[in-house]
């Protein structure tokens, strides 16, 4: 995992309404129309969440047909342990290193000089 990866699970896991869709996720697969109900949010706001979730790999989404042939969006918990240790912050800087990548925090440097 680069720091980019790390940075990204942690963004995703960081806000209250994501920990809301993963908690619903846990009992099984919804369709967003049903999960926004539950959660009580937009459906354009729920899919800003899931894209987030999705981009650091904790949800997957699939769309299918009903019966009656609709399309829906359901989305899924993919595997996932989330744990954060000195260790796994250093193997991520490594990872950048070994790619040739800056990391994030590179990335905010090069633009603070740009400005």
């Amino acid at each position: 995992m680069t720091s980019e990866q790390l940075l990204a699970v942690l963004a995703a896991v960081g806000h209250a309404q994501r920990l809301r869709v993963v908690a619903e996720l846990a009992n099984g697969r919804m369709y967003v129309s049903e999960l926004a109900r539950r959660l009580g949010i937009s459906r354009p706001l729920l899919y800003m969440h899931l894209e987030r979730l999705e981009t650091a790999g904790l949800v997957v989404g699939r769309l299918e047909l009903s019966d009656d042939g609709k399309a829906l969006k359901y989305f899924e918990l993919t595997p996932f342990e989330l744990r954060i240790t000195a260790d796994v912050i250093v193997a991520a800087i490594a990872a950048d290193t070994a790619a040739g990548a800056g990391g994030a925090g590179d990335d905010a440097q090069a633009k603070g000089k740009q400005t």
